[in-house]
């Protein structure tokens, strides 16, 4: 049964998922129809990190997958899924192309599977821009070196000319992070984007998404199978298993009494117990910004 804390106070959502249910059928007369959805409610608002955590299978990337209509070859969505009042589900495959990358953006878990290793960066951020944005090739370029400035990329313009087995995998991730960027999206899913990277690089993809999302006022969902990095950055966490949200509410709420026997068995599986105190993270973020 879930357990929900949940704020009403908070103003409209960026995007709002309800009753979202998806099934899938292999091909073959005999298939079973499977159910990996029940029911998924989950809203995304502007300025704000909503982060989805469970173990593999959960659900949770299936959920982001469903958003941006890029579910398997026999999967099918019912429930709602709207943005800016618009309802998803319903759109045809040419809306769906126009609304993926534009309007709603995603960040994949392994950059060098995300990004092209036969063209170059500045080639990848262009092309987006100018199929979306249809900018010209010179704007499109500039608004590429200041993204790429953005996300800490070291002489950006240097970086365009560059291909992406010439950087580490966390410059990978930043540029990675900047292309999901480059046409000014108001909702962006980040699919597992640290778990490729080391503790220290991983720490530093974090905070920059933090940023970003304050900055840009962007409705952001974190999907991780990671309470500690959800503790990080997370302004709100959804637990899900096996296709079903267990618990939500407020990171703090959440994270430090949980209600639900699993999301407790999340936490006490952390080595450590790897659990930032939100209260010691969000004094020491303040104190990062007056610096």
């Amino acid at each position: 049964m879930m357990t929900t804390n949940v704020d009403t106070s908070r103003s409209a959502a960026g995007l709002e998922i309800s009753d979202l249910r998806v099934t899938f059928r292999a091909p073959g007369r005999r298939a079973v129809e499977r159910t990996l959805l029940h029911d998924v409610a989950l809203t995304l608002e502007p300025g704000k990190i909503s982060g989805v955590a469970g173990e593999s299978g959960s659900g949770k990337t299936m959920t982001g997958l469903a958003v941006l209509g890029l579910l398997p070859a026999g999967a099918r969505a019912t429930g709602s899924i709207r943005y800016d009042g618009r309802e998803l589900l319903q759109a045809d495959a040419r809306s769906m192309s126009r609304i993926r990358g534009r309007h709603v953006a995603m960040i994949f878990q392994d950059p060098s599977t995300s990004l092209h290793p036969m063209l170059r960066i500045g080639t990848q951020l262009t092309d987006h821009m100018r199929r979306h944005l249809g900018i010209g090739r010179k704007a499109a370029y500039e608004r590429a070196r200041e993204l790429l400035e953005m996300v800490s990329i070291d002489d950006a313009a240097g970086a365009l000319e560059k291909y992406p087995h010439q950087f580490s995998g966390g410059m990978r991730q930043r540029i990675a992070i900047a292309i999901a960027l480059a046409c000014d999206p108001r909702v962006v899913i980040a699919d597992e984007p640290t778990t490729a990277l080391d503790v220290t690089v991983q720490a530093g993809v974090l905070r920059l998404l933090r940023r970003l999302c304050d900055e840009l006022d962007v409705a952001m969902m974190l999907v991780t199978h990671d309470l500690g990095v959800m503790s990080a950055i997370a302004d709100d966490v959804t637990v899900m298993r096996r296709g079903e949200i267990v618990e939500s509410g407020p990171r703090f709420d959440v994270l430090t009494a949980p209600q639900h026997p699993y999301t407790r068995e999340l936490i006490a599986s952390l080595p450590g117990n790897r659990i930032a105190d939100p209260l010691e993270h969000d004094a020491a973020s303040a104190q990062e910004e007056d610096a």
